[in-house]
This record gives C-alpha cells, sequence and structure tokens, in this order.
C-alpha cells in the first residue's frame, strides 16, 4: 500500500528527500524530454491531470507539505470570514506567508483517520480536474505513459489510474468530510488543482461548494486565498497544456 501524504506532497510538489529538486521540477523535466507543454499549474496535478491554467503553486504552500499546505489555506480563509474581512482582489506584492494551520483547531491534521480523508483529497483533486471532461481513454494512456517518469510508486499510479477512470460520485467523495474543517479543505484542494476558466469548472466548484453547504461568502474567502498562494507560470508556459 502506497504512502497517501506522500502522494498528496507529490501532487502538491513537495521537496523530494535528499535533493535539492522537487517532485515537481523532475515531472517538468520529463515533460519537456518528451517535448510537451512545461508545467503550468500545482507539480503533477498538471502532469498527470492535464489541468495547467497557467499558475504555479508558490514555495510557501510546497514547503509545507500536501495535508499543512491544504490545512493552512483553508484556515487562512477561514479565519479572514470569520473576521468580517472583505476578499482580497488580487495577490499582495510577493510571495504571502502560509503558516500550517495552529494545532489546537479543527484545520490541524489528526493521525486519526488522516490516511482515510488525505485520500478523500486526492479524490477530490482528481475529480476537480476531470471538471471539463477532457480525460478520455486517450488521455489516461498518454497519463499512464508518463508516471514512471515522475517517479510515482506503482500502487500508487494504479491508484491514480483507477480514480482517473472512475465516474464521478459526488455523494461518496462529499461523505468523506466529516467535519466543516475537513469540508472546507476538500473545497480549498479542489480550488487548488484548477482554475475555473471554463463553465464547466465553475459549475463544478459551485455544485462542490453548495454540496458541502460552505456559504458564499466563505467560498469566496477561499478564492482570494488559493490565488494569492499561487503566481503566474513561467514564460513560454501553454494555459491549456495538452498531451
Amino acid at each position: 500500500m502506497f504512502d497517501p501524504k506522500k502522494l498528496l506532497d507529490d501532487l502538491l510538489g513537495s521537496q523530494i528527500p535528499g535533493t535539492s529538486g522537487t517532485v515537481r521540477d523532475k515531472a517538468g523535466q520529463a515533460v519537456q524530454m518528451a517535448k510537451d507543454n512545461p508545467l503550468a499549474a500545482g507539480a503533477l496535478a498538471a502532469v498527470l491531470l492535464g489541468t495547467g491554467a497557467g499558475r504555479n503553486v508558490t514555495g510557501a504552500a510546497v514547503k509545507l507539505g500536501g495535508l499543512a499546505a491544504i490545512g493552512g489555506l483553508a484556515y487562512k480563509a477561514y479565519q479572514n470570514y470569520k473576521a468580517g474581512n472583505a476578499p482580497a482582489e488580487a495577490p499582495a506584492a510577493g510571495e504571502p506567508e502560509l503558516l500550517p494551520p495552529p494545532k489546537d483547531t479543527a484545520f490541524h491534521p489528526s493521525p486519526q483517520g488522516e490516511d482515510e480523508f488525505t485520500l478523500t483529497l486526492i479524490r477530490a483533486m482528481i475529480s476537480a480536474a476531470k471538471a471539463d471532461g477532457h480525460i478520455d481513454d486517450e488521455e489516461r494512456q498518454k497519463i499512464a505513459g508518463k508516471l514512471s517518469l515522475a517517479g510515482i510508486d506503482s500502487d500508487a499510479e494504479k491508484f491514480l489510474m483507477a480514480e482517473l477512470a472512475s465516474p464521478l460520485d459526488l455523494d461518496t467523495l462529499v461523505a468523506g468530510a466529516k467535519t466543516d474543517a475537513q469540508k472546507l479543505e476538500l473545497y480549498t484542494a479542489s480550488r487548488l488543482t484548477i482554475d475555473p476558466d471554463t463553465r464547466a469548472e465553475r459549475g463544478y466548484l459551485d455544485l462542490l461548494a453548495g454540496r458541502l453547504g460552505l456559504p458564499d461568502a466563505l467560498v469566496d474567502h477561499v478564492e482570494a486565498t488559493v490565488s494569492a498562494a499561487k503566481v503566474p507560470a513561467k514564460a513560454g508556459t501553454s494555459p491549456n497544456p495538452r498531451w
């Protein structure tokens, strides 16, 4: 069995142990070697799922690791919402500070059921990535051919491919979030995966927020917080990478 937390770290581009590069860097090199478009979104989410939208997750989120980054972003959005602040229309200059959620909050990862919820977050990211319907059988075959280049564990590869091939099951996905904090984290992970540039993607996120029971104002704060955690992709990066 693969380590769900490691896979989530890989998807968000966390540091590869013992190296000076990230999974995102390694995956990007593989894509360039294959003469495909360079990365245009968060780490392996772009390579595996083809969901680039011209923006990269900043180093602040990458350094924290998957669970802490998602929890930190969700907590920050929640705090701004509770304080009655207006959502920022644009990211502040420079890389925003991102901290893991405090240990005394519901957003801090708990060892009990942590792996199960991590898998739920990964499924949420994959479901969001499939929202525009472009991942067909041919796309999945091309994705499968790149997983080994990206250094993905064989068991994790099987899990990812099975999830890519599975139909959307929003009921099961939503049921995987047991607390209000987890519901917000699930939406945050989904929003991290895609920038809703199509009606299908925007519609999916709106539907997900509604099913999770998230207030519109809170969703607006997630939008602002996630946007601030992303920066424009490097010059020459296609906003809509295809294989």
